[in-house]
């Protein structure tokens, strides 16, 4: 769901995901790792999109290369800032200053390991600078603020400081107001503020959180937006990963039958970041759903499917045991039976592929019928063909189709062919090679073979 932007100026987004992720326990750099299929840099760039930004900056670190790869697939035109040593967070966006040197307007910054703001938080965010607000911070009224900084605010609830929790008096860890981290200014005032943040701290580094308090002694107003507490999830470890998923799952699943979506155990279904479910849509148990996926109105997915950058049109049925791959399309009405599998595929208005067949680099006609055992051929072993099967064909159960090879409407081919050449319309289709009978052959074999048995066992 899209924020609409409130304010009339310009926004810039900066995403801090420089950080080593020693937690992590991985060669992946930490911002790589995937929360419903996609990465959780990703899920903070999407939110940050909604504010429709001219400026996008990544700031990067660990793996900079992949990092800075990975924002470009979302953001092609992002700038790329390298933190090379990290001290701290107001120190990597500083990083990021001489990509915005000549902008001006808001600037926005997120966490690469947040992967949950929501698109009406940032929005709230910038009504807030728009109502006059020097400063912008993220806040979130925690269940157990434990280890977070505590957002101190005085009169009219305006926010004087940003105090760590090893840092607090017992009325300022009483508080239960806590920082997220996220934060909105004009440009010049943002990057003016960081210039005096120092390093005075146990760790020796200059944090983020400093400029709220160096804000206000110049004068400048300071405010803070609440949003729940799961949006400031942050994703340090694996268990908090794991957890991150979970909560995903959760949010996706409600919001997916509260729009109409029939699910009979929701909690074995996974979704991905982008999932497209129709009304009326029914989801059977044990089925997960990889990214670019699309669901068209009563289609139905029976269980232990898996499906991967697909459509699937409506009042199609799918499955059991069906695996769709990225590039199938498959149209209204359409059957994929148990154990099948298709790939790059489209399947035509009606048509069916009920059993144990595998469809790739294939276009399938309306209301034609693929018996079980079906294969398109696609693969040489050099380059991939593709098979063309015309509207209203009936193909034979145990049928390889040698691909690049053309079926025409209404052709028929028989049970257990090989196809290598293209069959015109309304023909029929064979190779086998003729059946022999040998009479009173078999006792004589079924003895030749068990004496080879033992032979080969003695």
């Amino acid at each position: 769901m899209t924020s609409e932007n409130t304010t009339t100026r310009d926004n810039a987004v900066v995403i801090l995901a420089a950080g080593k992720g020693v937690r992590m326990c991985s060669d992946l750099p930490k911002v790589l790792h995937p929360v419903a299929g996609a990465p959780m840099l990703h899920h903070a760039m999407r939110a940050a999109l909604t504010l429709s930004p001219t400026r996008f900056a990544v700031v990067v670190g660990q793996g900079a290369e992949a990092v800075a790869a990975t924002a470009r697939k979302l953001v092609p035109d992002a700038a790329i800032c390298e933190q090379a040593e990290q001290l701290g967070t107001a120190h990597a966006m500083r990083m990021a200053e001489s990509a915005l040197a000549d902008f001006e307007g808001d600037v926005f910054i997120l966490y690469g390991d947040t992967p949950f703001i929501s698109a009406e938080t940032l929005g709230a965010m910038a009504a807030a600078r728009f109502a006059g607000a020097d400063l912008v911070a993220l806040g979130f009224d925690a269940a157990e603020p434990g280890g977070y900084g505590r957002m101190v605010t005085g009169y009219g609830g305006m926010l004087e400081r940003i105090v760590e929790a090893k840092d607090a008096s017992a009325e300022e860890i009483a508080i239960r107001t806590c920082n997220s981290g996220v934060m909105a200014a004009d440009s010049t005032t943002i990057f003016r503020l960081l210039a005096k943040v120092g390093n005075d701290n146990a760790k020796g580094e200059y944090y983020l959180t400093d400029v709220v308090e160096l804000a206000r002694a110049e004068g400048l107003s300071a405010s803070v937006v609440r949003c729940d507490e799961a949006e400031t999830l942050g994703i340090n470890d694996r268990v908090q990963l794991a957890e991150a998923e979970a909560a995903f799952q959760a949010r996706a699943r409600r919001a997916a039958m509260l729009g109409g979506v029939t699910m009979t155990a929701p909690e074995t279904v996974f979704l991905a970041w982008d999932t497209k479910l129709g009304r009326d849509v029914k989801i059977a148990p044990n089925v997960v759903f990889g990214p670019g996926v699309e669901i068209a109105d009563g289609a139905e997915i029976h269980a232990f499917c898996h499906l991967d950058a697909c459509r699937i049109g409506p009042s199609a049925i799918i499955g059991p045991f069906a695996r769709l791959r990225p590039g199938s399309d498959i149209g209204e009405s359409a059957r994929i039976g148990n154990f099948v599998e298709i790939k790059n595929a489209d399947i035509g208005h009606g048509a069916k592929v009920n059993h144990l067949s595998y469809v790739g680099d294939a276009t399938i006609g309306a209301r034609a019928n693929l018996g079980a055992g079906t294969v398109t051929c696609n693969y040489d072993g050099f380059a991939k063909h593709r098979t063309e099967i015309g509207e209203g064909a009936f193909i034979g159960v145990n049928t390889a189709l040698i691909a690049p090879v053309a079926i025409g409407d209404n052709a028929y081919v028989g049970t257990g062919t090989v196809i290598t050449r293209d069959v015109p319309d309304d023909a029929l289709a064979l190779s086998r090679t003729p059946q022999t009978n040998r009479e009173g052959v078999a006792p004589r074999l079924r003895e030749t073979l068990r004496s080879r048995s033992k032979n080969k066992n003695s």
